[in-house]
């Protein structure tokens, strides 16, 4: 039957498809510029701001500010921009007020602001650090770009269609789907909105798209790797706005000049086609916690040479980073040659005030409180946190698990949601794979283990080392409760095997555990990523008692107990630092909040448990394990 298309057709209300349009403009991982080091424009502040739960903006297309017909007629519109009210960018909708507050639709943003360009041919990037959950971004009426994944970074080259005034139009669609990573049956709360920073950064039409220094993997502590990327924008015109605008590599040759000061390191990198590798002798001050060396490093890059040739430079980075080896050999884990136990705790992006939204002193104060713990090792979960938490790691010498939102039940089988979680992983690895504080990639977290899951994880594994040579890859598996065993497939591919276990609460039978880890005969690392049970902060009772702090405590002692006598457990993070929110707990302790937190939601107060982690964890500084 042949299809018809009616007379009074009118898309903005009758079309189901009307998405396809934005998604045809990617801006991913392919695009990413490491921004690091670099001058930002900062766009946040007070925006336009109206929940939008029919998305009638990306419907009916309210981005093109078409306000008069083709006969200039004036239009009655359903949008004014600068009526509406102002929201905080960056924040989370949901706490802005309380109507907002289990908001999961789209919601539009827009300001206005001034470009005036400082250089010949400059190029302008537009940077988002993190939006929930689909992005899309519009310029002066026109599409830039789609994004998928809340807690990644994004960027567009806007250089072709920027104006002396322009208007800025970005809807995020926070919407729980099966067909996102993560998907739509998480245990921890759906912040909306634009909630990262938001920055202009001015880029030279040739420019350094990436770089790669770290330490080579190799036991000897004497060889420096690097890889840079060179961009050019050429591509680029007012006809040809494309994802991202920036073509990587193309044919950009020249010279790198990467320096390190610290080291007397001044290697020229031929570049060839936009690529350029070195293996430079060097022996830095290894990176650990007790010493958590960093070094100025800076790039610089010209297309003639650094010897007085033809081209002069065009582009040049500073980044500050840390030089150590992490390494898993047997059924035990190795910074820098020696043995390392890693004494941790699971932490959200999640404040009582700020929600996801979080700042510099936030992080300061979550890695003060690990180490009042006697702690020196956070797992961010379940997805990446703000950048700043690498960044002030490598400062404070925290090591770091990193993990993507591959959640619970996520469509293995769906080649979509397979590109979504990768690219995810991509663009989190690209931001912070010069960090020093971060040891492992993790790939998902408790994901029952089935073929297309095996296929589908597995696939995440290698894609980390590709692009990653100088780090662990993990993922936090389940246990084989019925046998009593760690058994997952998806171990094999994994360098060091995560578990989450919650013997003594979920599991009450709390001697299933040592009968567990008895049965299980690893090759590899065990990290027990997850252990634990609510206590509502401040509430008393027996030890016998659900939800009081003296139960969590016990069930702490008993953990602990059973960690200490077990060989192959190479650390531990128990969840978890804080109470966070989550709409799923409802009973009268819990009231909207995960209460498993060793301190309680308002960061202030800590619970017993917390006390038992703090002198187990002085212990385990000086205990020989190798005796266990």
């Amino acid at each position: 039957m042949k299809n018809e298309k009616a007379g009074n057709f009118q898309a903005g209300i009758h079309s189901t498809g009307y998405e396809s349009e934005y998604l045809e403009a990617r801006l991913d991982a392919s695009s990413l510029v490491n921004i690091t080091g670099r001058e930002t424009e900062s766009l946040n502040g007070r925006w336009n701001f109206a929940p939008d739960l029919y998305d009638t903006c990306r419907r009916n297309h309210w981005y093109r500010d078409e306000r008069f017909d083709a006969s200039g007629n004036e239009l009655p519109l359903d949008y004014d921009w600068e009526g509406w009210e102002r929201i905080t960018v960056p924040s989370s909708w949901n706490l802005a007020k309380p109507e907002l507050l289990y908001f999961e639709g789209s919601g539009v943003y827009t300001r206005t602001f001034r470009y005036f360009p400082k250089t010949k041919d400059e190029r302008l990037l537009l940077v988002f650090e993190g939006a929930a959950y689909r992005t899309s971004v519009f310029l002066n009426g026109k599409i830039i770009g789609t994004h998928d994944g809340a807690s990644t970074p994004f960027n567009a080259d806007i250089s072709a269609i920027v104006k002396t005034d322009n208007r800025i139009v970005a809807v995020t669609d926070a919407r729980r789907s099966p067909l996102r990573i993560p998907a739509d049956n998480t245990d921890w709360f759906n912040y909306g909105g634009i909630y990262r920073d938001v920055y202009l950064v001015r880029l030279p039409p040739v420019f350094i798209k990436d770089w790669f220094v770290r330490l080579a993997p190799d036991g000897n502590f004497s060889t420096i790797l690097a890889d840079i990327e060179i961009a050019d924008t050429g591509g680029v015109n007012s006809g040809d706005i494309t994802a991202g605008g920036v073509n990587a590599g193309g044919n950009v040759n020249g010279t790198a000049l990467l320096e390190i000061p610290g080291l007397s390191v001044k290697q020229k990198i031929a570049v060839k086609d936009g690529k350029g590798t070195a293996a430079i002798s060097a022996r830095p001050e290894l990176w650990s916690p007790e010493n958590p060396k960093l070094y100025d490093v800076s790039i610089s890059f010209s297309a003639g040479g650094f010897d007085g040739t033809a081209g002069g430079i065009a582009d040049m980075v500073m980044d500050r980073i840390g030089f150590r080896e992490i390494k898993a050999k047997g059924q035990e884990i190795f910074l820098n040659g020696k043995k390392v136990f890693l004494r941790g705790v699971c932490v959200h992006e999640d404040h009582f005030s700020l929600g996801k939204t979080t700042t510099a002193e936030t992080i300061r104060e979550t890695i003060r409180d690990l180490k009042e713990m006697n702690g020196s090792y956070l797992r961010l979960a379940h997805y990446p946190h703000d950048r700043r938490f690498a960044r002030i790691a490598d400062e404070e010498g925290v090591l770091l698990w990193e993990e993507v939102p591959v959640y619970w039940t996520v469509a293995f089988d769906n080649p979509a949601v397979y590109t979504d979680a990768e690219n995810q992983l991509s663009e989190l690895l690209l931001r912070d794979r010069n960090r020093a504080s971060v040891i492992i990639w993790s790939v998902g977290n408790e994901n029952a283990d089935t073929d297309s899951r095996l296929a589908f994880m597995s696939g995440l594994v290698q894609k980390a080392k590709t692009l990653d040579d100088s780090r662990l890859v993990s993922a936090a598996c389940l246990v084989n409760h019925e046998k009593l065993l760690i058994q997952d497939r998806l171990g094999d591919f994994l360098d060091v095997i995560g578990i989450n276990e919650y013997y003594g609460w979920y599991d009450p039978d709390f001697e299933k555990l040592p009968r567990l880890l008895a049965n299980s005969k690893p090759e590899k690392p065990v990290l027990i990523c997850e252990f634990g049970g609510d206590a509502r902060s401040g509430q008393r009772g027996s030890k016998d008692q659900l939800w009081t702090e003296d139960h969590q405590k016990q069930l702490y002692e008993k953990q602990t107990e059973v960690f200490k006598k077990c060989p192959y457990i190479a650390g531990i993070s128990p969840w978890i630092l804080y109470d966070f929110r989550c709409p799923r707990r409802l009973n009268r302790y819990q009231e909207g909040f995960n209460r498993k937190g060793l301190i309680d939601a308002e960061r202030k107060k800590r619970k017993a448990a917390f006390y038992v982690m703090q002198k187990f964890y002085e212990a385990m500084r000086y205990l020989d394990r190798t005796n266990c």
